[in-house]
């Protein structure tokens, strides 16, 4: 395979990667503000004219009697607070699932993107001063020339693919280990 090529091949995986992080945190975002979490249908409707309620994490909704024109109902909104009692214990969780969602999302997206401008400035500036043979100032101790005058890669590049390989099977051997049920580490060494 091509150097070029598998880079490209890379780098499409890892924006599809951040694409697909950025769709789920944006929607983490979208949720937190939805008052769609439970949809209550109510039979009396003297205030809740439309006999609908929507329970959020952060507020209740309801349309009343008021009618700003024949499709549109005016909306009733009240906000919960962290301390109000009667906040069942899921809603108290939600928030702060949500919350810390969105705000570790948000440093693993920049984190993620800082990565990414690292690692392939690193390569591009790798690649350009190969391809280009950019002369390099050494000092004068060094005995060199500041320019070569014909360049290729060097073995260092397939060591360094290999070792990136190696290393992401290992993360990914690492991270998919799951712990033996203890029937199973039982019976594996009951004859002992």
């Amino acid at each position: 395979v091509p150097l070029d090529k598998s880079i490209g091949t890379f780098f499409h995986l890892q924006i599809i990667g951040l694409s697909l992080g950025m769709l789920g945190w944006i929607l983490c975002i979208i949720s937190k503000r939805q008052m769609h979490w439970r949809v209550w249908h109510t039979s009396n409707t003297t205030i809740i004219s439309s006999g609908i309620a929507w329970v959020g994490i952060w507020k209740v909704c309801f349309n009343s009697h008021g009618k700003v024109s024949r499709e549109l109902w005016i909306m009733f909104c009240h906000r919960f607070c962290f301390n109000d009692a009667f906040i069942p214990q899921e809603i108290s969780v939600a928030r702060v699932l949500v919350l810390a969602g969105i705000v570790l999302g948000a440093l693993g997206k920049a984190s993620t993107v800082f990565a990414l401008r690292n690692i392939y400035m690193g390569i591009l500036l790798k690649i350009q001063t190969i391809t280009y043979n950019c002369a390099i100032p050494f000092p004068p101790s060094f005995y060199m020339p500041s320019s070569s005058e014909a360049q290729e890669a060097g073995a260092a590049i397939p060591v360094g693919i290999t070792s990136v390989i190696l290393l992401l099977m290992s993360g990914t051997f690492s991270l998919s280990y799951k712990h033996p049920s203890p029937n199973l580490s039982m019976s594996l060494f009951s004859h002992l």
